[in-house]
């Protein structure tokens, strides 16, 4: 029986590829035989703003030339509020300033847009492709704030900002729009909604967050892995418009 799960000579566009998920999702893939470009600012190869329709084209026509027209997109970048983000911007929802979520929505929302529109072009001409857009589950849930109450006994204002749980839940519906609208050309579009991934938090958020997690521990960035791969391998042919949950449990309270 053939390996459903080998990339064997498959090429894949991993966006945001240098951050944390990406990079272990660009190893998985090419674990299973992919070669994969990462677009991403901080990409050595192919530096690319995914707000920039132009500099995404570029970038593809690159890839297509040197390795083939892209069969994997998977679409991981995104900003949230950094730790260090400016009091308004982790403050009140009722002064969360404009810019803040303008910028958010740029990055997540038509970011993730365009390099679909370009990307998912060339593989429904071609007649094949799988694209993965990652959301969060404060995409699908609203975020609960108490996680961050240490910082509000610490005196810190502070509520999980508006723009990126809006973002994170607009790709449900393009994810569903796309895979209806390219099914007929045989590219497969879904979303993998992720819970919290373990990178260094403060242990206070740590431990507030375990506590309300069923599975009593954050995710580990290659957790990520398997997901994606079952998404864009022959393992899910028949699964498009899907949303692919690996939360350990949280929306199942």
């Amino acid at each position: 029986m053939n390996d459903l799960f080998s990339l064997e000579k498959r090429v894949a566009i991993v966006t945001g590829g240098a951050g944390q998920l990406g990079a272990e999702i660009v190893r998985g893939l090419e674990e299973r035989g992919a070669r994969v470009a990462v677009f991403d600012l901080e990409a050595e190869e192919f530096s690319v703003d995914v707000t920039d329709r132009e500099a995404i084209e570029r970038a593809t026509k690159h890839v297509a030339e040197k390795w083939g027209v892209p069969q994997i997109l998977v679409n991981a970048a995104a900003i949230d509020s950094p730790p260090d983000a400016p009091a308004e911007e982790v403050g009140p929802v009722e002064q969360y300033p404009e810019e803040s979520f303008d910028r958010v929505m740029e990055v997540n929302v038509k970011g993730t847009f365009l390099c679909c529109q370009v990307i998912g072009a060339r593989m429904a001409e071609a007649g094949r492709g799988s694209i993965v857009n990652i959301s969060s589950v404060y995409g699908m849930l609203s975020p609960v704030q108490d996680v961050y109450d240490f910082r509000r006994v610490r005196g810190e204002t502070f509520f999980k900002p508006v723009a990126y749980s809006v973002s994170k839940s607009a790709l449900y519906n393009l994810t569903r729009y796309l895979a209806t609208y390219w099914a007929r050309n045989g590219v497969r579009v879904n979303t993998l909604t992720l819970a919290g991934v373990w990178n260094d938090q403060p242990q206070e958020f740590v431990e507030a967050y375990t506590a309300r997690m069923p599975i009593g521990r954050m995710a580990d960035a290659r957790e990520v892995v398997g997901p994606v791969v079952f998404l864009v391998s022959d393992a899910s042919t028949y699964v498009t418009g899907a949303n692919l949950v690996a939360d350990g449990g949280w929306s199942a309270w």
